[in-house]
């Protein structure tokens, strides 16, 4: 919602300048969102001016030379060249002088065109932004001003051509502040600043039957309340610059004098309001209620849109006329040739009105305000409004009589506001007197009982305020929310910390910063297309997804089978523009469907940790390419994740659909299998347009689940290792995993680690085979080792790596 200053000031204005009013609404629950300026700069340059003379131009034919009296401070009449075609001698206009800041943030300066040099600018209504109309320059004789004003005068003493603007965020629970005034209410809660009376008060209105009339409401349970009032003898024009000015800076574009009435009623007090050209109302009569299904009527904006049983329609007797609360119909449309008016304000219901315009795809000023819930005495106030502007705007003729149907008044509720319960929540004594200070500036009444306060909960807060709570609310926002004093609640014997859970998972994740990946967060939610992209077959475990009943969009409508599909989303984005290389994770939940029918969940969930590395794997640099993401360095990555986690682990030839066949290993913990490691399957990657990449992904949940509860210490090694050599010869097939863990199993403790430290192969091996490089390191924890004390064991594992078909070299 947009609250222009000007406006806001006519009925509280506090000694605060804009910001510092921004900052006392915001801190108080009526959040602004942006400030805006609407209209031009510093407002001195713009004054009154007096066409003198007007003489062609001498070398263009549409422009004119005029001499303008600005007044004393211009001794000789200022020379300007104007193009304007209703330009003409004796005209008051409104001039802009050299140094002017205009609307669009341009300087006026001294111009000279076709030879001829302009001293300034006659302006129109459009480059003042009073309103969108370009039909020449403004004249401000034709306008129905209090008071002449002579030439010289400041232009902002006669038109608000200037005004700092308020974006509010208004919560779904205070359509009371969707008006400008209720905004001021709130102002003049949080700064003490005086409020003026309502403008609803002094209605010109009166009760009973209208001549010409009728209103009948088949579904009061969706029409709460519906007034009527007739005008007659209306005029259609344009608005007086004042009105435009106002709507223009609040969003809203002039059309003419009625419609726009009905607009500044609405923004004024919230509550909506239509226009009825009541000539083409069929019969003189509107009957509200629930449409027929399929039946269609051709809204104002030109469309003709088809209704189900549930939205609600004001019929006349040829058919509907107008959806209510969203948009009025084309048929009963207010134009040119209007001279009796129909002002209808009525009250909706909010959850109907929200479920018609998202079914229709019709949103509009009047359904934001419905949806969110109005109250029924808020009617009147628009009545009253609307009803003067019409007489005064559009020289209206208001006739007796208010239609008034469909409404069952309800009697306030009273709250009991206790003194110690405020001291409880709050944390601080706030003084009864200050408690109830605070209620009537937000128009609740407030009378002292024993204990505390009776709290009278005004209409217009009526779904808001229920329970004492909300009141103690009201208290501490007004008050002072921020001069609350910090304090932790009172527990005895509790301690936060993180749990055995939290703590892994934290260190899993800090042993991939370590590695030098970055963390992201991905969306929870996933496009079914997903699916197909990963290549993953029909009868595929991923393919068990959980799906929404109503998703915020078909690219959201499954939850999350995996991470990859986050991680590769997130390596195509920096890869897209210009990030080759990427190294991330992500650290979340994972969902599938549950397997067994009968399971009240109907869905599986885990907590998972997956990693992605595409292109380079280090900078660039003057010694050559760097090496690429491969198989290999998702596993040291691995690696370093799980032994941070003391989890033994291994990996084994496996394949995954959206993997490369060959360079892809499932991963075991604990001798469980918990996840993938790979390179991507060329489709799954050119699917995203990356580079080489590998990924992984494991079960954080099981893999914390084998961690071991406690560490166990060993001394620092005394005596030094001794390290051997040893080459073998091997069928391809046989993974160097197997060969280290059959070394280890022959060895025994003596061997304290093993590893690989180089591959060959060559013709001299044979077709199928290679040869791996062992580096073994015996320690004793009594002694040194010598050659001959570990020559035994050497023997064990060369006999057991035969077993596996190897081959002794060298």
């Amino acid at each position: 919602m947009r609250a222009p200053l000007a406006w806001l000031r006519e009925y509280c204005d506090p000694p605060l300048d804009v910001r510092a009013i921004a900052s006392r609404l915001t801190m108080t629950g009526t959040k602004v969102e942006a400030i805006h300026h609407h209209g031009v700069g510093a407002v001195e340059p713009f004054v009154v001016g007096r066409v003198l003379e007007v003489a062609p131009h001498p070398d263009a034919d549409r422009l004119k030379v005029c001499k303008v009296d600005l007044g004393p401070a211009s001794p000789a009449p200022a020379t300007i060249v104007c193009g304007a075609p209703n330009v003409a001698s004796g005209q008051t206009v409104a001039v802009a002088r050299p140094g002017a800041v205009m609307p669009d943030g341009s300087t006026l300066g001294q111009a000279r065109l076709r030879g001829v040099t302009s001293e300034g600018m006659i302006l129109s209504e459009s480059e003042l932004q009073l309103s969108a109309s370009q039909d020449g320059i403004l004249v401000l004789d034709d306008l129905e001003l209090d008071a002449e004003f002579a030439p010289g005068t400041q232009l902002a003493d006669v038109l608000a051509i200037a005004t700092d603007v308020l974006e509010l965020e208004i919560t779904p629970n205070r359509p009371d502040c969707l008006g400008v005034y209720g905004v001021a209410r709130e102002l003049h809660a949080a700064t003490g600043a005086p409020l003026s009376a309502p403008p609803w008060e002094g209605d010109p209105g009166s009760p009973g039957q209208p001549q010409g009339a009728e209103v009948r409401v088949e579904c009061p349970d969706l029409c709460r309340r519906f007034t009527a009032r007739v005008l007659e003898n209306v005029a259609i024009a344009e608005s007086p610059p004042w009105l435009k000015a106002r709507l223009m800076a609040a969003g809203q574009r002039p059309i003419n004098n009625v419609v726009d009435v009905t607009n500044y009623a609405m923004l004024l007090t919230g509550q909506p309001l239509h226009a009825f050209d009541l000539d083409r109302v069929a019969g003189g009569r509107l009957v509200v209620r629930r449409a027929r299904e399929g039946e269609r009527v051709q809204t104002l904006d030109g469309q003709v849109r088809t209704l189900d049983a549930e939205t609600v329609v004001i019929d006349d007797a040829e058919g509907p006329t107008s959806i209510a609360g969203l948009m009025g119909g084309a048929r009963s449309e207010v134009g040119p040739d209007t001279t009796r008016v129909l002002l209808e304000v009525a009250t909706w219901s909010g959850p109907n009105i929200h479920r018609a315009s998202w079914r229709l795809g019709l949103r509009s000023e009047a359904s934001a305000r419905f949806e969110k819930g109005l109250q029924p005495e808020q009617c009147m106030h628009a009545q009253s409004v609307a009803s003067r502007l019409m007489v005064d705007v559009c020289g209206a003729l208001l006739k007796p009589g208010t239609i008034d149907v469909a409404w069952r008044p309800e009697p306030p509720r009273e709250l009991h506001l206790r003194a110690e319960r405020v001291k409880a929540i709050l944390g601080v004594p706030v003084a009864m007197e200050r408690q109830a200070e605070i209620l009537a500036a937000l128009g609740f009444g407030a009378a002292p009982v024993e204990d505390g306060l009776l709290v009278k909960v005004p209409p217009l807060r009526r779904d808001d305020v229920t329970r004492e709570i909300d009141l103690i609310e009201e208290v501490s926002r007004i008050d002072g929310i921020e001069r609350l004093p910090a304090t932790l609640p009172a527990r005895r014997g509790a301690a936060g910390r993180l749990t055995r859970e939290q703590r892994l998972r934290r260190a899993a994740e800090d042993a991939l910063v370590g590695r030098g990946l970055y963390e992201i967060v991905g969306w929870s939610f996933a496009d079914p297309g997903l699916l197909d992209r990963l290549l993953l077959g029909e009868d595929d475990e991923m393919r068990r997804v959980v799906r929404l009943e109503n998703p915020m969009s078909e690219a959201h409508s499954i939850m999350r089978p995996t991470l990859l599909g986050s991680l590769l989303d997130a390596a195509a984005h920096n890869v897209s523009r210009n990030g080759p290389d990427v190294a991330i994770f992500e650290s979340g939940t994972v969902y599938r469907a549950a397997v067994a029918a009968a399971d009240s969940a109907g869905a599986e969930e885990h907590h998972a940790l997956g990693a992605l590395m595409s292109g380079a794997l280090s900078p660039r640099s003057w010694r050559g390419e760097p090496a690429q993401a491969d198989f290999f360095a998702a596993k040291a990555v691995l690696a370093a994740l799980l032994e941070k986690l003391r989890v033994p682990w291994s990996v084994e030839p496996a394949a995954f659909p959206f993997l490369h066949p060959g360079q892809s290993a499932a991963v075991l913990a604990a001798g469980e299998r918990v996840g993938f490691l790979g390179e991507l399957h060329p489709l799954v990657a050119g699917a995203w347009d990356l580079p080489s990449t590998a990924a992984l992904a494991i079960d954080l949940d099981r893999v914390v689940a084998a961690s071991p509860e406690a560490l166990d210490f060993h001394p620092f090694p005394a005596v030094p290792s001794l390290r051997q050599d040893l080459a073998v010869s091997l069928p391809e097939a046989i993974p160097a995993a197997a060969v280290l863990e059959r070394a280890r199993e022959a060895a025994g403790s003596v061997l304290e680690d093993v590893e690989v430290f180089d591959v060959y192969s060559g013709e001299q091996l044979g077709a199928g085979n290679r040869s791996l490089a062992l580096a073994l390191s015996f320690r004793s924890g009594e002694r040194t080792l010598t050659d001959e004390d570990v020559a035994p064991v050497r023997e064990r594992i060369v006999a057991a790596l035969r077993e596996l078909g190897g081959e002794l070299r060298g």
